[in-house]
């Protein structure tokens, strides 16, 4: 269990943390149809669309109430009508979707209540579907934000029935899993007949496809009748502690039963991730996901020469964080020095000491302090990679200095594997290696690489 520490600096340096806003305008990205909108200052949107637009190279739909000094301080009802209507006319999304921001969070804007009134007055807007979420800057992070997301379209548009479709599941996946990610779950899900609900979805707008049509909404997505549905499921199985919010308000709206996995990175994991869906639907692992876990075992053995006593300095959102960090751990390599973003009940299960809730400068001095052989942070660290002269493996969001982010894979037993190979090329490029047998499996991979029962 990690120990979290929470040092008081006076001000970040070449910060590590990404805000609620982001995280919650990116999940809505994986809504069909759908335009995010920022309520606040049009700095704070255009900061997120460029971040977005670099990570994935794609046009990203995000708009902005732009509010300024004077609505500020009178409020900011109109700003949020006019954009409303706008959007409505313009782009003619099904959905828009209101993030609030530091701004309007610290003035005290009643969202909510506005909305009520701007429906009444605004009659044009009665096809448009309406999700509020209150996402302030200053608390919580870009994992927060995106959860708190995803509850309030659970919470606005789930659906309770008495009816139940056994084979249907709800897939809730966090805001660390890449497009590519999400198309691995959902098929893991199909090899299995069940035929998953995926929230949000943004392995059908962000994968870097090249549309038939254009429209200035996202193209692909979940759609509206499909959150309706999901009450009717059997099971919702949520991947990262802050989509537990989001799988509690599907349980309280329809009864819906459902599990919350840590991460579905690593050996044990997957393992998990396969008895949980061989249980809900009743049936055997399949012959072929059997091969892919002998395969990964295969490579954990070619791969742990180089892992095994490597110290890693690692920063990133704490769903992320345990998912990458639990796995280099597994391999033999040692969390000298793990950074976050904000305080998680994931942390505690971090196969770590300490981690800090700071920035990318906590992160160079304590590599540079614990003799770290390798970085693993988003592209943000490249500068601290290049002053201690360590190498740098690139996970999360932004990497906007490498192409193909969204079609990335690090779930299932396939993506654990890539993962181990990506990671222990690095290792090898690095420097020359002792002998194999210098650096034994431990004993934690030996046990989980114990026969699949399910």
């Amino acid at each position: 269990m990690a120990r979290i520490l929470e040092p008081k600096k006076a001000c970040a340096v070449n910060p590590l943390k990404m805000s609620q806003p982001l995280g919650a305008a990116y999940a809505f990205m994986g809504m069909d149809s759908c335009m995010p909108l920022m309520h606040g200052s049009q700095g704070c949107t255009s900061f997120g669309l460029v971040l977005l637009v670099r990570h994935f190279k794609e046009a990203i739909p995000l708009q902005t109430t732009a509010m300024n000094e004077v609505t500020t301080i009178l409020g900011g009802t109109d700003n949020l009508e006019r954009a409303l209507v706008n959007i409505r006319e313009r782009a003619r999304p099904k959905l828009i979707a209101i993030c609030s921001t530091g701004l309007t969070e610290t003035k005290g804007d009643d969202v909510a209540g506005d909305l009520a009134l701007i429906r009444a007055r605004r009659p044009e807007l009665a096809d448009t579907a309406l999700v509020h979420v209150s996402t302030p800057d200053y608390v919580g992070a870009f994992e927060g934000g995106f959860g708190a997301a995803v509850a309030a379209l659970a919470r606005t548009f789930v659906q309770p029935t008495a009816d139940r479709v056994a084979t249907q599941v709800n897939l809730l996946p966090g805001a660390h899993l890449t497009p590519a990610d999400v198309d691995e779950l959902r098929g893991l899900c199909e090899a299995f007949g069940l035929h998953p609900i995926v929230l949000p979805d943004v392995s059908g707008s962000l994968d870097g496809h090249i549309p038939d049509d254009w429209r200035g909404t996202t193209l692909g997505g979940t759609t509206l009748a499909q959150v309706e549905a999901m009450g009717a499921s059997a099971a919702t199985i949520a991947i990262g502690e802050h989509m537990r919010a989001a799988a509690a308000e599907i349980a309280r709206a329809a009864g819906v039963p459902y599990t919350v996995l840590d991460r579905v990175t690593g050996l044990a994991a997957c393992d998990t991730l396969l008895a949980t869906l061989s249980t809900i639907a009743g049936r055997r692992v399949p012959d072929r996901l059997r091969r892919q876990r002998s395969q990964l075992q295969d490579a954990m053995l070619d791969g742990h020469f180089h892992f095994g006593g490597v110290k890693v300095a690692i920063a990133a959102e704490p769903d992320l964080l345990v998912a990458v960090g639990s796995l280099l751990h597994e391999m033999g390599a040692e969390l000298a020095c793990c950074v976050t973003t904000t305080a998680s009940p994931a942390l505690a299960r971090l196969p770590a000491d300490t981690v800090t809730v700071g920035d990318l400068d906590d992160l160079e001095r304590g590599a540079a302090a614990a003799g770290c052989g390798l970085l693993v942070t988003h592209s943000h660290g490249r500068q601290a990679s290049e002053r201690l002269g360590l190498p740098l493996v690139r996970v999360g969001i932004p990497m906007f200095d490498r192409i193909g982010n969204q079609h990335r894979v690090s779930v299932g037993y396939r993506g654990t594997m890539s993962l181990i190979f990506e990671i222990g090329n690095v290792l090898i490029d690095r420097v020359p290696h002792a002998a194999p047998d210098a650096w034994p499996l431990p004993a934690a991979s030996l046990a989980a690489a114990a026969p699949l029962t399910a």
